[in-house]
């Protein structure tokens, strides 16, 4: 919010403060980038290229500037491997890690400190003009792969899993996973913090099987009760295997 009697920015005062936010997220998210001097972020970070363009084009499209949009955010993909319509809304501070694959469409908008990782998908549904695409409000994280669907709201602070398809409103401060995803929570609690160990979610597909298979071992116990016999055949418990957690849990 700005302040009462304060001057607005400036375009040139306002691209340099998106530079140092597009940097100073880098390095607040993306632990290999803590060590490299600004200039190598913008250089070498596509994600952050993508942004920084992004703001350029918006900038023209809300200026009713024919073409130019739409040709710098081309160039855009064709370098980074982002795509972002010129009319879509970002917040402040959004990071996008490795990038490649990233789509966010034309009437989605997103929040303040938002990080989406690669392949993940801001898409629309039908193909009636108006409001298509997502809301994603401040604080949240999209884990790679992840596909949100048509003009759903995903709430603030919520986490959405890697490779998770999601096609409704996800509540703040949850996480979801699966296809079609599902709100879920990591031992009771939410995970926090940008680094969330993405490799160890819920899977409500595999606590549904396992449920499933330690209900037909206690009723396979009951029948051999009841007749003497064990039922052939052997009802394995479904173990997933987990490997050490990335966040330090």
């Amino acid at each position: 919010m700005m302040r009462k009697g304060a001057k607005p920015l400036g375009p040139v005062a306002r691209l340099r403060r998106a530079v140092g936010d597009a940097i100073a997220a880098a390095r607040e998210r993306d632990p290999a980038a803590r060590e490299l001097g600004s200039l190598t972020i913008l250089l070498t970070y596509g994600g952050v290229q993508a942004v920084l363009a992004h703001r350029v084009a918006h900038a023209l499209w809300r200026a009713g500037v024919p073409l130019v949009p739409h040709a710098i955010m081309h160039v855009v993909r064709l370098a980074t491997g982002v795509e972002i319509h010129p009319a879509a809304r970002l917040g402040k501070r959004l990071f996008i890690d490795h990038g490649v694959g990233v789509v966010i469409g034309e009437t989605a908008e997103v929040g303040d400190d938002v990080t989406l990782y690669q392949g993940v998908t801001l898409g629309g549904t039908g193909f009636a003009r108006g409001k298509r695409h997502p809301t994603v409000r401040d604080r949240v994280i999209i884990g790679s792969g992840a596909k949100v669907l048509g003009p759903v709201e995903i709430g603030e602070g919520a986490k959405v899993g890697a490779n998770s398809v999601v096609i409704h409103d996800v509540p703040a401060n949850s996480t979801v996973v699966g296809n079609p995803g599902h709100p879920v929570r990591v031992d009771g609690k939410r995970p926090t913090g940008p680094d969330a160990d993405w490799a160890h979610l819920p899977d409500p597909v595999a606590d549904a099987i396992t449920h499933l298979a330690e209900r037909i071992d206690t009723l396979q116990r009951l029948v051999e009760e009841l007749t003497g016999r064990r039922p052939a055949g052997e009802v394995r418990r479904f173990e997933r295997r987990r490997g050490p957690s990335s966040a330090g849990g």
